[in-house]
């Protein structure tokens, strides 16, 4: 798994072209939009259909991760109460959601491509 393509919209398999058409997860026009293939080495990135169902194991797990995190901050660290904790965590969870769409997907194809050596 190639750390740097996820953080840096990267196809898995060069980390040179884009995986998404923008690397803005906040346009939310096309922030859901991939590239078909990736520019540098042609990989392609539309799998079989129902592919990127299993993406929503890595978003779920990337939601419990921060939540976890969250709360050990919020309620352990700072003393807020419950419903201050589920108010914030809701809130974050809302802001954050084209970016968690993005990374669980990037997450889940990197566990499937080979890196190319160099």
């Amino acid at each position: 798994m190639n750390l740097y393509s996820i953080l840096a919209n990267k196809c898995p398999k060069c980390t040179k072209g884009n995986f998404f058409i923008t690397n803005n997860p906040y346009n939310l026009s096309k922030f859901d939009k991939m590239n078909s293939k990736c520019s540098e080495c042609n990989e392609n990135f539309e799998r079989e259909p129902g592919f990127y169902y299993g993406a929503m194991y890595a978003s779920y797990g990337l939601t419990v991760g921060l939540g976890i995190a969250m709360f050990l901050f919020f309620v352990l660290v700072l003393k807020l109460d419950i419903i201050t904790f589920l108010i914030i965590f809701s809130l974050s969870l809302v802001v954050l959601m084209p970016w968690l769409f993005r990374t669980s997907r990037l997450l889940w194809i990197n566990l499937f491509v080979k890196r190319k050596s160099k």
